[in-house]
Parts: C-alpha cells; sequence; structure tokens
C-alpha cells in the first residue's frame, strides 16, 4: 500500500498540503511583525508555513493573493489570519485583501484562529451528502495524523468525480506531492481535493456538479494509478467517511 503524502492545511489557493520546496537565501531576517502575519524564513515552504499556523495552502494563497504557491521570497511578511484588514505582500510593501472563506476569523483581531473541535467537524459533516469520488479499492483511510484523507487505487483513467456540487478553485501541478491536482470549493465551509490526476477536465472557475467527471485517475507524484482524496472544513481535514455511502 502506498502512503499518501503528508497534508495540512489549501484553498485556498489552498494549496492546498502538503509540499512546496521554495529555496531560501543563507541568512534570516528578523523584527518582529505584527499578530496574524509571518515574515518568511530560509527554507520556509507555503506548505510548511500552512502547517506551522494550523491553515491550509490554499487559504495562504487567497488572504495574499498568490498566483503560484512556489514563489515566495525570505523576508515576505505574509497574512496567516483571516483577522486583520492588511497583509504585508513583500518586503516593505503591504496589499489590502479579502477575508478567506475557508477560515473563520477569530473574535479578537490579531489571535490565530482556533482548530475547529473534531466534535463539531464531525456532526457537520454528518449532514452532508457526498458521493464517491472514484472506483475502485479503499486502501488508505483517514486518521487524522498519518493520513488526513482517503485513498482510492483503481486502473488508469478511472472517473474522478466531484464529491459535492460546487467551484474549480484550482486546477494544476504546481503543489509537489500532489500530482495533478484539482480542488472543488463547496461552500464558505468546505472544499474538497482530488491528487494525483492523469488528465485533468477541469479549469480554474467552473462550476460542477455533483458527480461531474473533473479528471482521469493517474499516478503524478505517486507510485500506480490511484485517487487521495481529502475533504476539508474551515481549512482543517476532517473525516469524508461520515457523508459518504457505505463502502
Amino acid at each position: 500500500m502506498t502512503r499518501a503524502p503528508s497534508r495540512q492545511p489549501l484553498i485556498w489557493l489552498l494549496c492546498l498540503c502538503l509540499f512546496i520546496a521554495i529555496a531560501g537565501c543563507s541568512s534570516t531576517q528578523t523584527g518582529k511583525v505584527e499578530p496574524g502575519y509571518y515574515r518568511v524564513q530560509p527554507g520556509d515552504t507555503l506548505s510548511k508555513i500552512a502547517r506551522q499556523h494550523n491553515t491550509s495552502v490554499s487559504a495562504l494563497m487567497r488572504l495574499n493573493k498568490l498566483s503560484d504557491p512556489n514563489r515566495i521570497e525570505k523576508g515576505q511578511i505574509l497574512r496567516v489570519s483571516a483577522s486583520g484588514a492588511t497583509a504585508s505582500s513583500g518586503s516593505g510593501t503591504t496589499a489590502s485583501t479579502a477575508p478567506s472563506r475557508t477560515t473563520t476569523p477569530s473574535k479578537t483581531s490579531g489571535t490565530r484562529t482556533p482548530a475547529v473541535s473534531s466534535s463539531a467537524s464531525s456532526a457537520v459533516v454528518k449532514s452532508l451528502k457526498l458521493v464517491w469520488p472514484a472506483d475502485g479499492t479503499l486502501t488508505q483511510r483517514y486518521n487524522g495524523s498519518s493520513s488526513k484523507g482517503l485513498t482510492v487505487v483503481n486502473k488508469a483513467g478511472t472517473p474522478i468525480k466531484a464529491a459535492a456540487a460546487g467551484s474549480v478553485v484550482y486546477a494544476g501541478n504546481r503543489l509537489r506531492g500532489y500530482g495533478n491536482l484539482v480542488i472543488v470549493q463547496h461552500s464558505a465551509d468546505f472544499l474538497s481535493i482530488y491528487a494525483h490526476n492523469n488528465k485533468l477536465l477541469v479549469k480554474e472557475g467552473q462550476k460542477v456538479s455533483q458527480g461531474q467527471q473533473l479528471a482521469e485517475m493517474g499516478s503524478t507524484d505517486r507510485n500506480g494509478p490511484g485517487l487521495y482524496f481529502e475533504l476539508r472544513y474551515r481549512g482543517q481535514p476532517v473525516d469524508p467517511t461520515a457523508a459518504l455511502p457505505p463502502r
């Protein structure tokens, strides 16, 4: 069984693990930054920063208006919380940003958004009605630690389908460890991730219906064809099986 790559909260343009290698310089910039912001250090990746601040790659991309998750620089100030009104898009410059729809602003300005409790997220997930994103053998389940999602294995070319209706917010291969990746935003709170595809059949900004084919199963950034599927609630991976039909 192939272990899925480690993921931590996309999306917003999430993404969004897990998985982005960005070259840093040798010296570390110092100086305090305001609460809710982070100064990029040498060797940092957007995935690493997302894990450190309990959010997702996609959420950081949206909060900071990043078009390429691989392009962050040492010394750059990133907004890591939905609280506050502005975020620095580079060393010494600021740009206004809109609040992320995949994270929940904290009530106190400048404090980090608290993690969603497992009991609360489980109750909300149970209210969803998802369809399985692919036919095949379920080889890896969600466990909350080494696996943040599900792995379904089948032959190459097997249809990858949207678990629920929504809008495609990411379709590409710029997030290392995910291969050809599709991310669908279902609501202000939920998004789903479909990784390791062969051929992508949708584009960013496209509306999709539940069960609509998004891609073909493949093996990009993976040994052998298979789908890594992840469901996120307010930027945090949650167990999707409660919302899926028995299997």
